[in-house]
Protein backbone atom coordinates (compact mmCIF):
# COMPACT_ATOMS: atom_id res chain seq x y z
CA UNK A 1 0.00 0.00 0.00
CA UNK A 2 1.28 3.29 -0.95
CA UNK A 3 1.71 6.58 1.56
CA UNK A 4 -0.68 8.82 1.66
CA UNK A 5 -0.37 12.40 0.76
CA UNK A 6 -0.97 13.83 4.28
CA UNK A 7 -0.97 12.80 7.85
CA UNK A 8 -3.49 14.52 10.40
CA UNK A 9 -1.64 14.11 13.96
CA UNK A 10 -4.57 14.94 16.45
CA UNK A 11 -3.32 14.84 20.23
CA UNK A 12 -5.56 13.65 22.43
CA UNK A 13 -5.99 14.00 26.51
CA UNK A 14 -9.42 13.23 27.95
CA UNK A 15 -10.96 14.98 24.98
CA UNK A 16 -13.64 11.59 24.10
CA UNK A 17 -16.45 13.92 23.47
CA UNK A 18 -14.84 16.19 21.13
CA UNK A 19 -13.23 14.09 18.68
CA UNK A 20 -16.13 12.51 17.02
CA UNK A 21 -16.80 15.68 15.80
CA UNK A 22 -13.06 16.26 14.65
CA UNK A 23 -13.11 12.75 13.18
CA UNK A 24 -16.38 13.44 11.19
CA UNK A 25 -15.07 16.66 9.96
CA UNK A 26 -11.98 14.61 8.19
CA UNK A 27 -14.56 12.13 6.83
CA UNK A 28 -16.03 15.08 5.47
CA UNK A 29 -13.06 16.06 3.10
CA UNK A 30 -12.66 16.32 -0.12
CA UNK A 31 -9.38 15.13 -0.28
CA UNK A 32 -9.04 11.63 0.78
CA UNK A 33 -5.37 10.71 0.59
CA UNK A 34 -4.82 10.61 4.09
CA UNK A 35 -4.06 9.13 6.79
CA UNK A 36 -5.22 9.84 10.81
CA UNK A 37 -3.10 9.42 13.95
CA UNK A 38 -4.66 10.29 17.19
CA UNK A 39 -2.01 10.38 19.96
CA UNK A 40 -3.62 9.39 23.38
CA UNK A 41 -1.50 11.32 25.75
CA UNK A 42 -2.28 9.31 28.90
CA UNK A 43 -5.83 9.96 28.75
CA UNK A 44 -7.60 8.40 32.02
CA UNK A 45 -11.05 9.16 31.80
CA UNK A 46 -12.77 5.86 31.10
CA UNK A 47 -15.38 7.30 28.39
CA UNK A 48 -12.34 8.47 26.22
CA UNK A 49 -10.37 5.00 26.78
CA UNK A 50 -13.54 3.79 25.40
CA UNK A 51 -14.06 5.45 22.18
CA UNK A 52 -10.40 5.38 21.34
CA UNK A 53 -10.63 1.35 21.71
CA UNK A 54 -13.42 1.85 19.48
CA UNK A 55 -11.90 4.01 16.60
CA UNK A 56 -11.73 1.95 13.15
CA UNK A 57 -8.38 0.10 12.26
CA UNK A 58 -7.77 2.71 9.43
CA UNK A 59 -6.82 5.37 12.16
CA UNK A 60 -3.95 5.04 13.96
CA UNK A 61 -3.71 5.41 17.53
CA UNK A 62 -0.64 6.09 19.42
CA UNK A 63 -0.70 5.85 23.28
CA UNK A 64 2.04 7.09 25.10
CA UNK A 65 2.05 8.55 28.92
CA UNK A 66 1.44 12.58 29.66
CA UNK A 67 4.48 14.48 28.19
CA UNK A 68 1.98 17.35 26.72
CA UNK A 69 0.72 18.64 23.86
CA UNK A 70 3.78 19.22 21.79
CA UNK A 71 5.38 15.63 22.60
CA UNK A 72 2.26 14.30 21.70
CA UNK A 73 2.24 16.18 18.01
CA UNK A 74 6.20 15.18 17.78
CA UNK A 75 5.24 11.36 18.73
CA UNK A 76 2.84 11.14 16.15
CA UNK A 77 4.68 13.38 13.20
CA UNK A 78 7.38 11.01 13.62
CA UNK A 79 5.10 8.08 12.92
CA UNK A 80 3.50 9.94 10.09
CA UNK A 81 3.79 8.57 6.61
CA UNK A 82 2.95 11.41 4.73
CA UNK A 83 4.94 14.25 2.98
CA UNK A 84 2.51 16.63 4.31
CA UNK A 85 1.47 17.07 7.59
CA UNK A 86 -1.01 18.87 9.75
CA UNK A 87 -1.96 19.30 13.33
CA UNK A 88 -5.33 19.44 14.79
CA UNK A 89 -6.63 19.50 18.29
CA UNK A 90 -9.64 17.13 19.37
CA UNK A 91 -12.20 19.33 19.87
CA UNK A 92 -11.24 21.44 16.33
CA UNK A 93 -12.54 21.22 12.52
CA UNK A 94 -11.82 21.57 9.12
CA UNK A 95 -14.51 22.69 6.38
CA UNK A 96 -14.39 20.26 4.01
CA UNK A 97 -12.56 21.78 1.16
CA UNK A 98 -9.49 22.64 3.99
CA UNK A 99 -7.15 19.78 2.88
CA UNK A 100 -8.27 20.10 -0.99
CA UNK A 101 -7.83 24.10 -1.38
CA UNK A 102 -4.59 23.73 1.06
CA UNK A 103 -2.72 21.22 -0.52
CA UNK A 104 -3.35 22.52 -4.03
CA UNK A 105 -1.87 26.21 -2.85
CA UNK A 106 1.37 24.29 -1.54
CA UNK A 107 1.40 21.99 -4.04
CA UNK A 108 1.91 25.39 -6.65
CA UNK A 109 4.23 27.30 -4.42
CA UNK A 110 7.46 24.69 -3.87
CA UNK A 111 8.68 28.03 -2.37
CA UNK A 112 6.36 27.88 0.60
CA UNK A 113 6.72 25.54 3.89
CA UNK A 114 2.92 25.45 4.75
CA UNK A 115 -0.19 26.66 4.08
CA UNK A 116 -2.61 28.10 6.83
CA UNK A 117 -6.52 29.29 6.63
CA UNK A 118 -8.66 32.11 8.00
CA UNK A 119 -9.78 30.53 11.30
CA UNK A 120 -13.54 31.23 12.31
CA UNK A 121 -14.30 31.06 15.78
CA UNK A 122 -16.75 28.79 17.75
CA UNK A 123 -18.06 28.00 21.03
CA UNK A 124 -17.97 31.20 23.58
CA UNK A 125 -16.13 33.40 21.00
CA UNK A 126 -17.71 34.06 17.39
CA UNK A 127 -15.77 35.72 14.43
CA UNK A 128 -13.74 35.31 11.52
CA UNK A 129 -9.96 35.57 12.15
CA UNK A 130 -8.20 38.25 9.49
CA UNK A 131 -4.52 37.27 9.51
CA UNK A 132 -1.91 37.16 6.78
CA UNK A 133 1.71 35.91 7.22
CA UNK A 134 4.40 38.84 8.23
CA UNK A 135 7.18 37.06 10.28
CA UNK A 136 8.13 40.62 11.50
CA UNK A 137 4.56 41.15 13.79
CA UNK A 138 5.11 37.17 14.88
CA UNK A 139 7.73 38.22 16.81
CA UNK A 140 5.38 40.03 19.30
CA UNK A 141 2.22 38.08 19.26
CA UNK A 142 1.03 35.14 16.92
CA UNK A 143 -0.49 35.32 14.19
CA UNK A 144 -1.07 32.15 13.10
CA UNK A 145 -3.10 29.03 14.07
CA UNK A 146 -1.03 26.25 15.19
CA UNK A 147 -3.18 24.17 12.18
CA UNK A 148 -0.71 24.47 9.59
CA UNK A 149 -0.24 22.43 6.32
CA UNK A 150 3.56 21.58 6.26
CA UNK A 151 5.87 19.89 4.34
CA UNK A 152 6.93 17.14 6.99
CA UNK A 153 10.89 18.15 5.55
CA UNK A 154 10.22 21.39 7.27
CA UNK A 155 8.79 19.95 10.37
CA UNK A 156 12.03 17.45 10.56
CA UNK A 157 14.41 20.22 9.56
CA UNK A 158 13.53 22.08 12.84
CA UNK A 159 13.50 18.78 15.10
CA UNK A 160 9.63 19.26 15.82
CA UNK A 161 8.30 21.10 18.36
CA UNK A 162 9.97 22.53 21.11
CA UNK A 163 8.53 19.72 24.57
CA UNK A 164 9.47 22.46 27.22
CA UNK A 165 6.55 24.13 25.82
CA UNK A 166 4.05 22.16 28.00
CA UNK A 167 2.21 25.17 29.26
CA UNK A 168 1.49 26.43 25.44
CA UNK A 169 2.55 28.36 22.67
CA UNK A 170 4.63 25.72 21.34
CA UNK A 171 3.15 27.11 17.74
CA UNK A 172 3.89 30.36 18.78
CA UNK A 173 7.54 29.56 19.08
CA UNK A 174 8.09 26.63 16.57
CA UNK A 175 6.42 29.65 14.14
CA UNK A 176 9.25 31.74 15.03
CA UNK A 177 11.71 29.05 14.23
CA UNK A 178 9.98 28.38 10.73
CA UNK A 179 10.57 32.26 9.69
CA UNK A 180 14.26 32.34 11.04
CA UNK A 181 15.01 29.40 8.81
CA UNK A 182 13.68 30.97 5.95
CA UNK A 183 10.73 28.01 5.97
CA UNK A 184 7.22 30.78 4.82
CA UNK A 185 4.16 30.06 4.65
CA UNK A 186 0.80 31.17 2.28
CA UNK A 187 -3.24 31.77 3.52
CA UNK A 188 -6.20 31.02 2.27
CA UNK A 189 -8.36 33.85 2.35
CA UNK A 190 -11.35 31.57 3.07
CA UNK A 191 -12.26 30.96 6.58
CA UNK A 192 -11.76 26.80 6.75
CA UNK A 193 -10.37 26.45 10.28
CA UNK A 194 -13.03 25.81 12.52
CA UNK A 195 -11.51 26.94 16.39
CA UNK A 196 -13.22 26.15 19.16
CA UNK A 197 -13.14 28.49 22.17
CA UNK A 198 -13.46 27.54 25.66
CA UNK A 199 -12.88 29.48 29.20
CA UNK A 200 -11.43 25.80 30.59
CA UNK A 201 -9.53 25.37 27.60
CA UNK A 202 -5.84 25.54 27.99
CA UNK A 203 -5.40 28.71 25.60
CA UNK A 204 -7.84 30.44 27.75
CA UNK A 205 -7.26 28.50 31.07
CA UNK A 206 -3.38 28.58 31.11
CA UNK A 207 -1.40 29.69 28.19
CA UNK A 208 -2.74 33.68 28.35
CA UNK A 209 -2.44 33.79 32.39
CA UNK A 210 1.17 32.95 31.74
CA UNK A 211 1.61 34.95 28.80
CA UNK A 212 4.30 37.36 30.10
CA UNK A 213 5.99 33.62 31.28
CA UNK A 214 5.38 32.02 28.24
CA UNK A 215 7.07 35.09 25.84
CA UNK A 216 9.72 35.76 27.82
CA UNK A 217 10.85 32.52 27.17
CA UNK A 218 10.73 32.45 23.36
CA UNK A 219 12.63 35.78 23.71
CA UNK A 220 15.45 33.63 25.84
CA UNK A 221 15.49 30.85 23.19
CA UNK A 222 15.34 33.20 20.21
CA UNK A 223 17.78 36.32 21.64
CA UNK A 224 19.28 36.92 18.05
CA UNK A 225 15.66 37.66 16.74
CA UNK A 226 14.52 39.97 19.46
CA UNK A 227 17.80 42.27 19.02
CA UNK A 228 16.58 45.84 17.86
CA UNK A 229 18.71 45.68 14.67
CA UNK A 230 17.15 42.02 13.80
CA UNK A 231 13.75 43.80 14.39
CA UNK A 232 14.10 46.16 12.21
CA UNK A 233 15.63 44.64 9.25
CA UNK A 234 12.93 41.90 9.44
CA UNK A 235 10.39 45.12 9.75
CA UNK A 236 12.06 46.58 6.52
CA UNK A 237 11.77 43.24 4.78
CA UNK A 238 8.05 42.34 5.38
CA UNK A 239 6.78 46.37 4.82
CA UNK A 240 4.41 45.50 2.47
CA UNK A 241 2.68 42.89 4.56
CA UNK A 242 -0.37 44.69 7.00
CA UNK A 243 0.47 44.64 10.69
CA UNK A 244 -2.07 43.58 13.20
CA UNK A 245 -1.54 47.43 14.60
CA UNK A 246 1.05 49.62 14.01
CA UNK A 247 4.74 48.82 14.49
CA UNK A 248 5.22 51.47 17.26
CA UNK A 249 2.70 49.49 19.29
CA UNK A 250 4.20 46.48 18.82
CA UNK A 251 7.44 47.69 20.14
CA UNK A 252 5.73 49.53 22.89
CA UNK A 253 3.98 46.20 23.52
CA UNK A 254 7.72 44.60 24.32
CA UNK A 255 8.99 47.45 26.23
CA UNK A 256 6.10 47.06 28.47
CA UNK A 257 6.45 43.20 29.19
CA UNK A 258 10.46 43.95 29.76
CA UNK A 259 9.58 46.81 32.56
CA UNK A 260 6.73 45.63 33.91
CA UNK A 261 5.68 43.30 36.35
CA UNK A 262 4.46 39.52 34.67
CA UNK A 263 0.96 40.33 36.67
CA UNK A 264 0.84 43.68 34.96
CA UNK A 265 1.84 42.89 31.72
CA UNK A 266 -0.45 40.52 31.71
CA UNK A 267 -3.41 42.37 32.68
CA UNK A 268 -2.61 44.62 29.62
CA UNK A 269 -2.49 42.08 27.46
CA UNK A 270 -5.96 40.70 28.44
CA UNK A 271 -7.42 44.36 27.30
CA UNK A 272 -5.42 44.06 23.89
CA UNK A 273 -7.37 40.64 23.68
CA UNK A 274 -10.36 42.47 24.50
CA UNK A 275 -10.13 45.09 22.04
CA UNK A 276 -8.93 42.62 19.15
CA UNK A 277 -12.72 40.47 20.18
CA UNK A 278 -14.64 43.83 19.69
CA UNK A 279 -13.21 44.67 16.64
CA UNK A 280 -13.21 40.93 14.95
CA UNK A 281 -15.31 40.78 12.37
CA UNK A 282 -18.00 38.40 11.79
Amino acid sequence: MSDPLISIVIPCFNGGADLPETLASLEGQTFKDVEILVVDDGSTDSATLAYLQSLPPAIRRIRQENKGLPAARNAGMRQARGQFLLPLDCDDRLEPAFLAEALQLLQARPDAAFVFAQMRLTGELQGVTRKSYNPFAQLFLNQLPYCLLMRKSAWAQLGGYDENFRHGYEDWEFNIRLSAADLHGIALAQPLFIYRVRAGGMLNSLSRQKHAQLWRAIQVKHPTQYRLGAMRALQRIWKDVPLPYPATLLFGLLAAHRLLPFSWFNALYARLLAFSAARRAG
